[in-house]
Protein backbone atom coordinates (compact mmCIF):
# COMPACT_ATOMS: atom_id res chain seq x y z
CA UNK A 1 0.00 0.00 0.00
CA UNK A 2 1.25 3.70 -0.50
CA UNK A 3 0.65 6.37 1.64
CA UNK A 4 -1.37 9.27 1.08
CA UNK A 5 -2.21 12.20 2.75
CA UNK A 6 -6.18 13.08 2.33
CA UNK A 7 -6.31 17.20 3.47
CA UNK A 8 -10.38 19.06 2.48
CA UNK A 9 -9.00 22.66 2.18
CA UNK A 10 -11.27 25.30 3.54
CA UNK A 11 -11.34 27.36 0.52
CA UNK A 12 -11.07 27.55 -3.47
CA UNK A 13 -8.19 29.65 -2.52
CA UNK A 14 -6.90 27.47 -0.46
CA UNK A 15 -6.84 24.21 -2.43
CA UNK A 16 -5.41 26.14 -5.81
CA UNK A 17 -2.67 27.38 -3.79
CA UNK A 18 -1.24 23.87 -2.76
CA UNK A 19 -2.72 21.84 -5.91
CA UNK A 20 -0.11 21.34 -8.34
CA UNK A 21 2.92 21.45 -5.72
CA UNK A 22 4.59 18.75 -3.47
CA UNK A 23 2.46 16.23 -5.56
CA UNK A 24 -0.77 17.45 -4.43
CA UNK A 25 -3.95 16.25 -6.32
CA UNK A 26 -7.40 17.95 -6.77
CA UNK A 27 -9.77 15.01 -5.46
CA UNK A 28 -13.29 15.27 -6.62
CA UNK A 29 -15.95 12.24 -7.20
CA UNK A 30 -12.66 9.89 -6.81
CA UNK A 31 -13.86 7.49 -9.76
CA UNK A 32 -10.94 7.64 -11.89
CA UNK A 33 -8.12 8.99 -9.81
CA UNK A 34 -8.69 6.44 -6.95
CA UNK A 35 -8.79 4.03 -9.33
CA UNK A 36 -5.81 4.57 -11.43
CA UNK A 37 -4.25 5.03 -7.68
CA UNK A 38 -4.78 1.28 -7.07
CA UNK A 39 -3.07 0.30 -10.18
CA UNK A 40 -0.07 2.44 -9.74
CA UNK A 41 -0.58 4.84 -12.26
CA UNK A 42 -0.99 7.42 -10.19
CA UNK A 43 1.05 8.00 -7.03
CA UNK A 44 0.05 11.69 -5.78
CA UNK A 45 1.89 12.91 -2.43
CA UNK A 46 -1.83 13.97 -1.01
CA UNK A 47 -5.19 14.47 -1.91
CA UNK A 48 -7.17 17.61 -1.93
CA UNK A 49 -10.75 16.82 -1.59
CA UNK A 50 -12.08 20.22 -3.36
CA UNK A 51 -15.93 18.08 -3.47
CA UNK A 52 -17.31 20.24 -0.53
CA UNK A 53 -16.30 23.66 -1.79
CA UNK A 54 -17.43 23.74 -5.64
CA UNK A 55 -20.88 24.21 -6.64
CA UNK A 56 -23.38 21.09 -7.44
CA UNK A 57 -25.99 23.25 -9.04
CA UNK A 58 -27.88 22.71 -12.18
CA UNK A 59 -29.64 26.63 -12.40
CA UNK A 60 -30.70 28.91 -15.60
CA UNK A 61 -27.61 30.87 -16.63
CA UNK A 62 -28.65 34.80 -17.32
CA UNK A 63 -28.14 34.33 -21.23
CA UNK A 64 -30.72 31.43 -21.17
CA UNK A 65 -28.23 29.07 -21.51
CA UNK A 66 -27.01 26.57 -18.42
CA UNK A 67 -24.98 26.60 -15.65
CA UNK A 68 -23.63 23.16 -14.31
CA UNK A 69 -21.87 22.98 -11.15
CA UNK A 70 -18.39 21.12 -10.92
CA UNK A 71 -19.61 19.16 -7.83
CA UNK A 72 -22.66 18.27 -9.61
CA UNK A 73 -23.38 14.53 -9.67
CA UNK A 74 -23.72 12.80 -13.06
CA UNK A 75 -26.81 11.06 -12.13
CA UNK A 76 -28.12 14.34 -10.94
CA UNK A 77 -27.66 16.26 -14.11
CA UNK A 78 -28.85 13.62 -16.62
CA UNK A 79 -31.84 13.67 -14.32
CA UNK A 80 -32.08 17.43 -14.45
CA UNK A 81 -35.54 18.37 -16.12
CA UNK A 82 -33.97 21.43 -17.62
CA UNK A 83 -31.13 18.79 -19.28
CA UNK A 84 -33.56 16.28 -20.25
CA UNK A 85 -35.50 18.79 -22.07
CA UNK A 86 -33.15 21.55 -23.66
CA UNK A 87 -29.89 19.08 -23.69
CA UNK A 88 -31.42 15.62 -24.16
CA UNK A 89 -28.28 14.54 -26.08
CA UNK A 90 -26.54 15.00 -22.81
CA UNK A 91 -28.38 13.34 -20.78
CA UNK A 92 -28.46 10.70 -23.13
CA UNK A 93 -24.55 10.30 -23.25
CA UNK A 94 -23.98 10.13 -19.01
CA UNK A 95 -26.75 7.63 -19.10
CA UNK A 96 -24.78 5.61 -21.85
CA UNK A 97 -21.50 5.91 -19.54
CA UNK A 98 -20.66 3.70 -16.40
CA UNK A 99 -23.09 2.31 -13.93
CA UNK A 100 -25.40 4.17 -12.15
CA UNK A 101 -23.50 3.66 -8.71
CA UNK A 102 -20.39 5.82 -10.39
CA UNK A 103 -22.57 8.34 -11.99
CA UNK A 104 -24.10 8.56 -8.67
CA UNK A 105 -20.20 9.15 -7.27
CA UNK A 106 -18.37 10.91 -10.45
CA UNK A 107 -18.73 15.07 -10.81
CA UNK A 108 -19.06 16.97 -14.21
CA UNK A 109 -15.80 18.14 -13.28
CA UNK A 110 -14.13 15.20 -12.80
CA UNK A 111 -15.65 13.58 -15.55
CA UNK A 112 -14.04 16.42 -17.80
CA UNK A 113 -10.30 15.02 -16.05
CA UNK A 114 -10.50 11.67 -16.37
CA UNK A 115 -8.30 9.88 -18.09
CA UNK A 116 -7.70 7.59 -20.74
CA UNK A 117 -9.07 3.63 -20.26
CA UNK A 118 -5.66 2.49 -22.70
CA UNK A 119 -5.11 -0.65 -21.86
CA UNK A 120 -1.35 -0.12 -22.15
CA UNK A 121 -1.46 3.41 -20.26
CA UNK A 122 -3.22 1.09 -17.44
CA UNK A 123 -0.74 -1.59 -17.36
CA UNK A 124 2.22 0.60 -14.88
CA UNK A 125 3.93 -2.66 -14.65
CA UNK A 126 4.44 -4.29 -18.00
CA UNK A 127 3.71 -1.64 -20.50
CA UNK A 128 5.96 1.44 -22.05
CA UNK A 129 3.45 4.65 -22.41
CA UNK A 130 4.17 8.16 -23.10
CA UNK A 131 1.23 9.72 -21.50
CA UNK A 132 2.71 7.53 -18.26
CA UNK A 133 6.14 8.28 -18.38
CA UNK A 134 7.00 10.67 -20.93
CA UNK A 135 9.48 9.44 -23.56
CA UNK A 136 9.03 6.01 -22.72
CA UNK A 137 7.56 4.89 -26.06
CA UNK A 138 3.79 3.64 -26.72
CA UNK A 139 3.01 -0.21 -26.69
CA UNK A 140 0.13 0.16 -28.20
CA UNK A 141 1.67 1.26 -31.62
CA UNK A 142 2.24 -2.29 -33.37
CA UNK A 143 -0.11 -3.79 -30.30
CA UNK A 144 -4.24 -4.24 -29.75
CA UNK A 145 -5.50 -1.48 -30.92
CA UNK A 146 -9.51 -1.94 -31.22
CA UNK A 147 -10.20 0.78 -28.87
CA UNK A 148 -7.87 3.22 -29.93
CA UNK A 149 -7.95 6.56 -32.13
CA UNK A 150 -8.31 6.89 -35.95
CA UNK A 151 -8.07 10.81 -35.64
CA UNK A 152 -5.84 13.18 -34.11
CA UNK A 153 -3.20 10.61 -33.44
CA UNK A 154 0.47 11.26 -33.33
CA UNK A 155 3.49 8.97 -33.20
CA UNK A 156 3.74 9.28 -29.63
CA UNK A 157 0.06 8.52 -28.62
CA UNK A 158 -2.97 6.73 -29.99
CA UNK A 159 -4.97 6.27 -27.01
CA UNK A 160 -8.88 7.46 -26.98
CA UNK A 161 -10.85 9.79 -24.75
CA UNK A 162 -12.56 7.58 -23.00
CA UNK A 163 -16.05 10.05 -21.79
CA UNK A 164 -18.90 9.68 -23.11
CA UNK A 165 -20.67 13.20 -21.53
CA UNK A 166 -17.84 15.23 -22.96
CA UNK A 167 -18.84 14.19 -26.07
CA UNK A 168 -21.83 16.14 -25.68
CA UNK A 169 -20.85 18.74 -24.12
CA UNK A 170 -18.31 19.33 -27.21
CA UNK A 171 -21.37 19.02 -29.63
CA UNK A 172 -22.90 21.42 -27.31
CA UNK A 173 -20.50 23.66 -27.35
CA UNK A 174 -20.19 24.01 -23.72
CA UNK A 175 -17.42 26.21 -21.74
CA UNK A 176 -15.19 25.42 -19.21
CA UNK A 177 -15.00 28.20 -16.30
CA UNK A 178 -12.09 27.23 -14.33
CA UNK A 179 -10.13 29.53 -11.66
CA UNK A 180 -6.31 29.33 -10.33
CA UNK A 181 -3.89 31.40 -9.10
CA UNK A 182 -4.25 34.08 -11.31
CA UNK A 183 -8.02 34.38 -10.95
CA UNK A 184 -10.72 33.22 -13.61
CA UNK A 185 -10.64 32.39 -17.09
CA UNK A 186 -13.26 30.38 -19.58
CA UNK A 187 -12.14 27.78 -22.09
CA UNK A 188 -13.77 26.62 -24.72
CA UNK A 189 -14.85 22.40 -24.56
CA UNK A 190 -13.05 22.51 -28.05
CA UNK A 191 -9.98 23.86 -26.74
CA UNK A 192 -10.00 22.05 -23.37
CA UNK A 193 -8.80 18.85 -23.84
CA UNK A 194 -4.93 18.83 -25.96
CA UNK A 195 -4.26 16.18 -29.26
CA UNK A 196 -1.69 14.41 -27.78
CA UNK A 197 1.52 15.54 -30.65
CA UNK A 198 4.79 14.83 -29.00
CA UNK A 199 3.71 15.73 -25.36
CA UNK A 200 0.99 12.99 -24.41
CA UNK A 201 1.28 13.51 -20.78
CA UNK A 202 -0.82 17.26 -21.32
CA UNK A 203 -4.32 16.17 -21.77
CA UNK A 204 -6.10 19.11 -20.83
CA UNK A 205 -5.61 23.28 -21.07
CA UNK A 206 -5.94 23.48 -17.39
CA UNK A 207 -2.52 24.55 -15.46
CA UNK A 208 -1.89 22.55 -12.31
CA UNK A 209 -3.00 24.94 -9.65
CA UNK A 210 -6.45 25.88 -11.72
CA UNK A 211 -9.52 23.64 -11.26
CA UNK A 212 -12.96 23.03 -13.16
CA UNK A 213 -15.98 25.84 -11.32
CA UNK A 214 -18.92 25.57 -13.57
CA UNK A 215 -19.81 24.09 -17.25
CA UNK A 216 -21.76 26.46 -18.76
CA UNK A 217 -24.18 25.90 -21.97
CA UNK A 218 -25.01 28.18 -24.19
CA UNK A 219 -28.11 28.62 -25.35
CA UNK A 220 -29.27 26.91 -28.76
CA UNK A 221 -32.03 26.87 -30.73
CA UNK A 222 -31.72 23.59 -31.74
CA UNK A 223 -30.13 21.76 -28.99
CA UNK A 224 -33.56 20.15 -27.86
CA UNK A 225 -33.70 18.31 -31.17
CA UNK A 226 -30.66 16.49 -30.27
CA UNK A 227 -29.44 12.89 -29.34
CA UNK A 228 -26.32 10.73 -28.43
CA UNK A 229 -25.81 7.14 -29.76
CA UNK A 230 -23.03 4.82 -28.37
CA UNK A 231 -21.70 1.70 -30.15
CA UNK A 232 -19.96 -0.68 -27.78
CA UNK A 233 -19.17 -4.61 -27.23
CA UNK A 234 -21.46 -5.20 -24.34
CA UNK A 235 -25.09 -3.51 -23.61
CA UNK A 236 -23.41 -2.07 -20.49
CA UNK A 237 -20.41 -0.63 -18.03
CA UNK A 238 -18.32 -0.73 -21.33
CA UNK A 239 -16.43 2.03 -23.36
CA UNK A 240 -17.63 3.07 -26.69
CA UNK A 241 -15.86 1.86 -30.01
CA UNK A 242 -17.93 5.07 -31.42
CA UNK A 243 -20.04 7.48 -30.22
CA UNK A 244 -21.94 10.32 -31.81
CA UNK A 245 -23.50 13.42 -30.32
CA UNK A 246 -25.54 15.45 -32.94
CA UNK A 247 -28.01 18.21 -32.87
CA UNK A 248 -29.72 19.89 -36.10
CA UNK A 249 -31.88 22.22 -37.01
CA UNK A 250 -33.70 21.94 -40.32
CA UNK A 251 -35.53 24.86 -42.10
CA UNK A 252 -37.94 24.09 -45.40
CA UNK A 253 -36.41 20.92 -45.67
CA UNK A 254 -32.63 22.41 -45.51
CA UNK A 255 -30.46 21.95 -42.66
CA UNK A 256 -30.06 25.10 -41.27
CA UNK A 257 -27.33 24.49 -38.74
CA UNK A 258 -25.85 21.03 -37.08
CA UNK A 259 -23.71 19.79 -34.56
CA UNK A 260 -21.70 16.57 -34.33
CA UNK A 261 -19.40 14.96 -32.46
CA UNK A 262 -17.52 11.69 -32.45
CA UNK A 263 -16.36 9.96 -28.93
CA UNK A 264 -14.42 6.25 -28.81
CA UNK A 265 -12.20 7.59 -32.46
CA UNK A 266 -9.73 10.56 -30.76
CA UNK A 267 -7.61 11.21 -28.11
CA UNK A 268 -10.34 13.63 -27.44
CA UNK A 269 -14.00 14.25 -28.01
CA UNK A 270 -13.62 15.07 -31.87
CA UNK A 271 -15.68 17.83 -33.51
CA UNK A 272 -16.88 16.96 -37.10
CA UNK A 273 -16.72 20.17 -38.18
CA UNK A 274 -15.87 18.67 -42.38
CA UNK A 275 -19.02 16.74 -42.09
CA UNK A 276 -21.06 19.89 -40.66
CA UNK A 277 -19.64 22.05 -43.23
CA UNK A 278 -20.72 20.16 -45.89
CA UNK A 279 -24.29 19.27 -44.48
CA UNK A 280 -24.99 23.05 -44.00
CA UNK A 281 -27.53 24.29 -46.84
CA UNK A 282 -28.16 21.23 -47.96
CA UNK A 283 -30.83 18.55 -48.30
CA UNK A 284 -30.41 15.87 -45.41
CA UNK A 285 -30.76 12.95 -48.10
CA UNK A 286 -28.85 9.88 -47.22
CA UNK A 287 -26.47 10.59 -50.50
CA UNK A 288 -26.04 14.38 -48.91
CA UNK A 289 -25.06 12.44 -45.47
CA UNK A 290 -22.96 9.66 -46.53
CA UNK A 291 -20.89 12.22 -48.24
CA UNK A 292 -20.55 14.57 -45.76
CA UNK A 293 -19.63 11.86 -42.90
CA UNK A 294 -16.85 10.98 -45.92
CA UNK A 295 -15.50 14.47 -46.00
CA UNK A 296 -14.81 13.46 -42.31
CA UNK A 297 -13.41 10.02 -42.50
CA UNK A 298 -10.99 11.11 -45.19
CA UNK A 299 -8.81 12.37 -42.57
CA UNK A 300 -9.39 9.45 -40.67
CA UNK A 301 -5.69 7.31 -39.72
CA UNK A 302 -7.10 3.85 -39.15
CA UNK A 303 -4.59 1.20 -37.79
CA UNK A 304 -4.65 -2.64 -38.63
CA UNK A 305 -6.51 -3.57 -35.56
CA UNK A 306 -9.38 -0.66 -35.72
CA UNK A 307 -10.42 -0.29 -39.62
CA UNK A 308 -13.25 -1.59 -38.63
CA UNK A 309 -14.11 1.75 -37.07
CA UNK A 310 -14.17 4.09 -40.28
CA UNK A 311 -17.07 2.18 -41.28
CA UNK A 312 -18.84 2.15 -38.16
CA UNK A 313 -18.55 6.09 -37.74
CA UNK A 314 -20.49 6.57 -41.16
CA UNK A 315 -23.29 3.62 -39.65
CA UNK A 316 -23.55 5.69 -36.84
CA UNK A 317 -23.84 8.98 -37.85
CA UNK A 318 -26.15 7.93 -40.58
CA UNK A 319 -28.64 6.61 -38.22
CA UNK A 320 -28.33 9.28 -35.94
CA UNK A 321 -28.90 11.81 -38.17
CA UNK A 322 -31.52 9.80 -40.16
CA UNK A 323 -33.56 9.46 -36.68
CA UNK A 324 -33.04 13.50 -36.08
CA UNK A 325 -34.02 14.26 -39.68
CA UNK A 326 -37.21 12.53 -38.68
CA UNK A 327 -37.74 14.32 -35.50
CA UNK A 328 -37.28 17.90 -37.63
CA UNK A 329 -39.46 16.84 -40.94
Amino acid sequence: MNPVTYRRPTSIADAVAAAGSDGWRLLGGGTNLVDLMRKGVESPAGLLDVTGLLPDTITPAADGGLRIGAAARNSAIAAHPLVRRDHPMLSRAILAGASAQIRNMATAGGNLMQRTRCAYFADAAGSRCNKRVPGSGCDAIGGFTRYHSIFGTSPECIAAHPSDMAVALAALDARVVVTGRDGDRTIPIGEFHRLPGGRPDLETALSPDEVIVWIELPPSPFAATSAYRKVRDRASYAFALVSVAAAVEIRDGVVHDVRIALGGVAPKPWRAHRTEDALRGTRPTDEAITAAIDAELAHATPLPGNTFKVELVRRTVSALLAELRGETA
